[in-house]
C-alpha cells in the first residue's frame, strides 16, 4: 500500500506553471479529489496533508525546499511516521517522455534527476515507486536547466493536463497498492498521433468552353 505521495516542485510563483512542477500539479489535483488541503508543516519542510482512504493513513507532501533538496522533507515524513521506502510513491518530470505519456516504475536510477537524487541519499534506497510525468526533451542537454524553468508551451501544456487526468483515475489503486491494475490505466492509454494535415482536394477537370463566341474572341457578358 502507498501511504506517501510526494509531488516534486520549485516553491514560489515564478516556478508555479514550469516544466519541473509537474509532480506539485499532480498532488494538487489529488488533494482535490480526496477533499484535503496541504498546509505548510515546517518540521517536515513542505507543503503536507494527512487524510485517510479506507481506514488507511495516506499522507501529500510538496517538498518546500527547492528540487536538490527534495530528500529532505521526504525523509523527515517517512522517518517521523516510519513509512517504509516501498510505501512512498513520488511524482515527478520526466524528460524521456513526450507529453502526453506517463510511466509507473518502482525502483531504479535517478537518471540525473536532481529531486530523485537526493531522495535517494536521504531514504537510503531507490526501492520507492515513482509515477513520471512526460515534458519532453529539448534535444540538448546543455539546455535541460532551462527546459525544465520554463514554461511549456500551450499544445504541451494540454498534453500534460490530460495525462494528469488520466493518471489520477488511477489514485485509489495506487493508494491500496493494485499497481498492476494502475499501471494498466497509467500505461495503456497512448497520446493521441496529431492528425495529418488535410490534402486539399484536386480541383474539376474544366469542361471544354462551350460558348458559341469564335474561337479566339472574349466570351460576351
Amino acid at each position: 500500500m502507498i501511504k506517501l505521495i510526494v509531488g516534486l516542485g520549485n516553491p514560489g510563483p515564478e516556478y508555479e506553471d514550469t516544466r519541473h512542477n509537474a509532480g506539485f500539479w499532480w498532488v494538487d489535483e489529488a488533494a482535490r479529489l480526496l477533499r484535503t488541503s496541504l498546509q505548510m508543516e515546517r518540521s517536515h519542510f513542505g507543503l503536507m496533508a494527512r487524510t485517510q482512504v479506507n481506514g488507511q493513513n495516506l499522507w501529500l507532501l510538496e517538498p518546500q525546499t527547492f528540487m536538490n533538496l527534495s530528500g529532505k522533507a521526504v525523509g523527515s515524513l517517512a522517518r517521523f511516521f516510519k513509512i517504509q521506502p516501498e510505501e512512498i510513491l513520488v511524482v515527478h518530470d520526466e524528460l524521456d517522455l513526450p507529453p502526453g505519456e506517463a510511466k509507473l516504475k518502482r525502483g531504479g536510477g535517478h537518471a540525473g534527476h536532481n529531486g530523485l537524487r537526493d531522495i535517494h541519499a536521504q531514504l537510503g534506497s531507490p526501492d520507492y515507486w515513482r509515477l513520471r510525468v512526460g515534458i519532453g526533451h529539448p534535444g540538448n542537454k546543455n539546455e535541460v536547466a532551462n527546459w525544465v524553468l520554463k514554461k511549456p508551451s500551450p499544445d504541451d501544456r494540454i498534453a500534460i493536463a490530460q495525462t494528469l487526468d488520466r493518471t489520477l483515475k488511477a489514485l485509489p489503486h495506487l493508494i491500496a497498492g493494485e499497481m498492476d491494475k494502475a499501471t494498466a490505466l497509467i500505461h495503456t492509454s497512448k497520446p493521441p498521433r496529431p492528425k495529418p494535415p488535410r490534402q486539399p482536394k484536386p480541383e474539376a477537370a474544366v469542361k471544354p468552353d462551350q460558348s458559341t463566341e469564335p474561337p479566339g474572341e472574349p466570351a460576351a457578358g
